[in-house]
């Protein structure tokens, strides 16, 4: 008999038979601002939550709500959801206030946009029960529905980037416990961008491990006026304060694509000079600079509109787009590096 036969062998219940361990207990977290897709995903994950949570956290992010919200979607979990209200704070804010109410060990957040798949509660559990002593959280795997009968719009295949996206909060389970203890999402990120990376990156920097789980969940593209694109140049001045939190190899870390911001830089650069050279009477150097500043804009709106449907709006749309993007990217940048100026790097965990 081997060593460990003994043990294996102790009572009178052969291994086989041996009950299951009990479902690790979760509560939902979903911030909203009350879209109506907020139905679907309540509707899907009343019916695919076997076993079910111990409580659905809805966290009301209205700025100002024009009535309440609407769980009839919910069906036979209605009775175990909860509303909080947060007037506007953004997503970081809306699930920290879920996090501190949440008493089950495992919470997930997910996004109001988004529709778990059938199975989803069933390899959910899967995922917690196999999660290891150090991992602190298990992200589920996105989808992005595209069109079959037509190549996807710029901002379908920017949704369709979610799929690859590491540790999004779109459909995201943490230990509840060192989670609040660190402190949960960091409020000075205001929109749905980098603040799930920046908790996932300090997770990891006070020993923990994330891994992707089994489970699948939906998310649709949501409408968006031709402008979208424009609006989400915002986001680059998160990515200075990820900068100022986590150092210069925070892309890396956080698995993030580094984007267009040097190319956007120089193109910028190459617009203003053009005028600025013309009046200075540098005609040659004028020219070129206009010449490069061209060059510049024709590669961005070719590289957004080949792969597209190049229907004539969405020609007109990255055209125009693409003409304003570049200066906004390097503006909020700029921005972003005055209003993070004084941010520094985190202190270790335990450090002095």
């Amino acid at each position: 008999m081997r060593a460990g036969d003994a043990d294996s062998r102790t009572g009178d219940v052969a291994p086989d038979t041996e009950p299951p361990h009990p479902p690790e207990a979760y509560s939902v977290v979903i911030p909203t601002v009350g879209r109506p897709c907020l139905d679907d995903c309540l509707r899907a994950l009343a019916r695919a939550a076997h076993p079910p949570p111990q409580e659905v956290i809805l966290v009301d992010d209205r700025p100002r709500p024009d009535g309440p919200l609407s769980v009839e979607g919910a069906g036979p979990l209605a009775g175990r959801v909860r509303i909080l209200a947060t007037h506007g704070r953004g997503p970081a804010a809306a699930r920290n206030a879920g996090l501190r109410e949440v008493a089950a060990p495992w919470v997930v957040f997910l996004d109001d946009d988004v529709r778990v798949r059938p199975d989803w509660g069933a390899r959910l559990a899967d995922d917690l029960a196999g999660a290891g002593r150090e991992t602190v959280g298990v992200q589920g795997r996105l989808t992005v529905p595209l069109p079959d009968d037509r190549p996807p719009t710029d901002w379908e295949r920017c949704t369709a980037g979610l799929e690859e996206a590491a540790w999004a909060t779109a459909d995201m389970a943490y230990r509840t416990a060192p989670v609040r203890g660190a402190g949960g999402f960091d409020e000075r990120f205001p929109r749905a961008f980098r603040e799930d990376a920046d908790l996932a990156l300090r997770m990891t920097g006070e020993g923990w491990t994330l891994t992707r789980g089994t489970r699948s969940t939906f998310h649709p593209v949501r409408p968006a006026d031709r402008w979208i694109s424009v609006r989400v140049q915002r986001g680059n001045a998160d990515d200075v304060l990820m900068g100022r939190l986590h150092g210069p190899g925070w892309w890396t870390r956080a698995q993030a694509p580094r984007g267009r911001l040097p190319r956007h830089a120089a193109v910028t650069a190459a617009g203003l000079a053009a005028p600025a050279l013309a009046l200075a009477g540098r005609r040659r150097a004028a020219g070129l600079a206009a010449a490069l500043w061209a060059l510049g804009t024709a590669e961005f709106a070719w590289a957004r509109i080949a792969p597209g449907p190049r229907t004539a709006s969405e020609i007109a749309t990255m055209t125009v787009t693409s003409l304003v993007i570049p200066p906004l990217a390097v503006g909020h940048w700029a921005a972003g590096q005055v209003r993070h100026r004084g941010v520094g790097p985190r202190p270790r965990e335990g450090a002095s």
